[in-house]
C-alpha cells in the first residue's frame, strides 16, 4: 500500500501506467468488452466500474494536449460511438460521467472527448493501447481509450 495512491489500482495497473510513456493509450472496458482478442496484456479489475477506475487512474495519469504529428489536435479520451441500429434507442448517461470526472482532472472538460466508431474503437485498441483494463461495468456503450501526457 502507498500514500496517496487510490487503492483501486492494482500493482500490476500502476506498473502499466508508469512504464506508459508520451501518446501511448490505455483502453478501460466495460464488461461486454472483448478484451482478451486483440493480443495486449489484459489487467482485470472485476466488481469495479468504468468511472471509479477512470477516476484513480487520472489522478496519476495525465491526458495528451499535443498535436499529433499533422499539428491536428487529439483528443486524448475516446469513446465507442453508438451503432447505427442504437442511435435514438439507447442513452449512453455514463458519458456524462466520464466528462465530469476528466474536468476534475484536466481543464478541456468535454472537449478532451471525441466519438470514434466501434470497429475503429477496435482497431486503435489493437494498434495503440498498452493493455485493456477489464471491469465489471455493466453500462453499454462504456468503453474508453486514453491518450497519455506528459508530466
Amino acid at each position: 500500500m502507498l500514500k496517496g495512491i487510490p487503492p483501486i489500482l492494482s500493482p500490476e495497473l500502476l506498473k502499466v501506467l508508469c512504464e506508459m510513456g508520451h501518446t501511448d493509450e490505455i483502453t478501460i472496458a466495460d464488461g461486454n468488452f472483448p478484451g482478451h482478442t486483440f493480443e495486449k496484456p489484459v489487467i482485470r479489475l472485476d466488481g469495479h466500474g468504468v468511472p471509479e477506475i477512470l477516476d484513480a487512474i487520472l489522478q496519476v495519469f495525465p491526458l495528451d494536449t499535443y498535436p499529433d504529428q499533422n499539428g491536428q489536435q487529439i483528443a486524448p479520451c475516446m469513446l465507442m460511438s453508438l451503432e447505427p441500429g442504437d442511435v435514438g434507442k439507447l442513452d449512453t448517461p455514463i458519458w456524462d460521467e466520464y466528462k465530469n470526472i476528466v474536468s476534475k482532472y484536466d481543464k478541456r472538460g468535454a472537449q478532451a472527448f471525441e466519438e470514434i466508431n466501434k470497429w475503429k474503437f477496435y482497431d486503435r485498441t489493437r494498434e495503440k493501447s498498452c493493455c485493456v483494463v477489464m471491469t465489471s461495468e455493466k453500462a453499454l456503450y462504456a468503453n474508453i481509450i486514453l491518450r497519455k501526457g506528459v508530466v
